[in-house]
């Protein structure tokens, strides 16, 4: 009992760290950034959705009003840290390099846009030490979110919608058919892997007509051989010039901030392959839950 106690009062600190850090990151940029547009909107909301979040999950916790709560709570708060952690590591990602890569000038704006990229940095720190410490131990009875096919479900949603981003600003997949394949795996697998995320934070895979464990590994069989081949053809039609494809960086994109039109492709491919490896992972660990279990 003892050590229970330690280990919430612990996470609980962990919990108002993400908190301040992530409050101070959004409003100093907000405050002194001086800065506009789709990237600056999207750090914006990556630290707000994160500090929102996060107080709602210390005042349920601090009243004590899990078992009032509309969702699981053995799923909820580490799904929700999951996401923060990954939200907050792209902002720290996107901010500086929008707003800070090849910045000269030393006043007051830089000193903000650099103390928001810092605090975002430390938000990404805590909500990875709040997983760590929320996350199932072997042996130990969790909800599925907590496990590591439930933690891989998180990520395989977030690349998928950084995939997103970059194919849609400029629309990149719709100039051969085999990209639009590539733009279908990402919608579908997306699509059931978000629904596989919803199910288990409002506890509704119970009414599935079929086990659920075994359901995840054949998912997972069918994004992990639906991914390989958008790993295949993307870089096949966007680099390979007898596909119209160019393997070579443009002149002009060193000289804009943030990524280029081919950046931007190039991050797609990475990307691609980023979640087939992740697919991959979630079907080792699902088939060991199905076959352990079975």
């Amino acid at each position: 009992m003892p050590l229970v106690i330690l280990k919430s009062s612990r996470l609980t600190w962990v919990r108002l760290a993400a908190l301040v850090f992530t409050c101070v990151a959004f409003s100093v940029a907000a405050h002194g950034g001086a800065v506009s547009g789709g990237m600056y909107d999207w750090s914006i909301f990556c630290w707000a959705f994160s500090f929102a979040g996060t107080l709602l999950v210390l005042v349920v916790e601090l009243m004590g009003l899990q078992s009032r709560a509309p969702v699981s709570w053995n799923n909820f708060p580490i799904t929700f840290a999951c996401y923060a952690s990954l939200f907050c590591l792209s902002a720290s990602i996107i901010f500086p390099l929008y707003f800070l890569k090849g910045e000269t000038r030393r006043d007051e704006v830089r000193d903000h846009r650099i103390a928001a990229s810092v605090f975002s940095c430390l938000a990404t720190v805590a909500y990875f030490v709040e997983v760590s410490l929320t996350r199932a131990q072997p042996g130990e009875v969790a909800g599925y979110m907590a496990t590591v096919p439930g933690l891989l479900k998180v990520c395989e949603t977030f690349v998928a919608s950084v995939i997103f981003a970059f194919v849609s600003n400029p629309v990149s997949y719709d100039s051969h058919p085999a990209l639009k394949w590539c733009m279908a795996v990402y919608c579908i697998c997306f699509v059931i892997s978000a629904a596989i995320v919803v199910m288990c934070v409002g506890e509704c895979t119970g009414f599935l007509p079929f086990p659920f464990a075994r359901f995840l590994s054949a998912y997972a069989l069918l994004a992990v051989a639906m991914y390989l081949t958008a790993t295949i053809i993307w870089p096949i039609f966007k680099f390979d010039s007898r596909h119209s494809g160019t393997s070579r960086r443009p002149d002009f994109c060193q000289y804009g901030h943030g990524l280029c039109w081919w950046d931007k492709l190039v991050a797609v491919a990475v990307l691609t392959a980023l979640n087939f490896l992740i697919y991959l992972a979630d079907l080792v660990y699902s088939a060991r839950l199905v076959f352990v279990t079975a």
